[in-house]
């Protein structure tokens, strides 16, 4: 396995569920916090906080926070790319950044994710490869529950730990 690239993963998921829907709950606070995180807030260039519906643009920046987890475990970053439609890209954990596109195949909606630019030690091969890699599979698998069927797999117990959906 000499071979394989450590550096970036790629995950694709189907939902059956309007383009705009789906960049909606990418790309404003109200559809980040129905499906991936308790808080997210985003600050536009000039210092003011994006209203919950407003949709995010290029250079805001983030600040998020996950339910099962305490305050202390929070996200900050810069939005790179948001185009209103159906691409949003965004710096994550520390160096990586994660491309989000929302496109049509085969009569469906493909939700296609890329974390990149992960650093190649131990530690970050676990945590930011691996680790991430479960994380998005199950935040996207959640996007897909919240928005076809209304259900909500999130784990929003602090004192609950170890589990896959937080």
């Amino acid at each position: 396995m000499s071979d394989y690239d450590w550096t970036r993963f790629c995950k694709r998921i189907d939902v059956n569920s309007p383009a705009d829907i789906i960049y909606m709950t990418l790309a404003t606070q109200a559809g980040l916090e129905s499906w991936f995180l308790r808080t997210a807030e985003f600050t536009a260039p000039d210092k003011v906080i994006r209203r919950k519906n407003e949709f995010i643009k290029k250079d805001d920046t983030h600040r998020w926070l996950w339910f099962g987890y305490n305050d202390e475990t929070e996200e900050r970053g810069t939005v790179l790319e948001a185009n209103g439609t159906d691409l949003i890209k965004f710096t994550f954990s520390g160096t990586c950044t994660v491309t989000i596109t929302v496109k049509p195949e085969q009569g469906t909606t493909i939700v296609e994710l890329w974390q990149e630019n992960i650093p190649t030690d131990d530690k970050s091969k676990s945590s930011w490869h691996l680790g991430c890699a479960t994380g998005w599979t199950f935040y996207l698998a959640n996007l897909k529950s919240v928005l076809e069927g209304g259900l909500d797999l999130r784990n929003k117990n602090e004192e609950l730990k170890r589990v896959v959906n937080s």
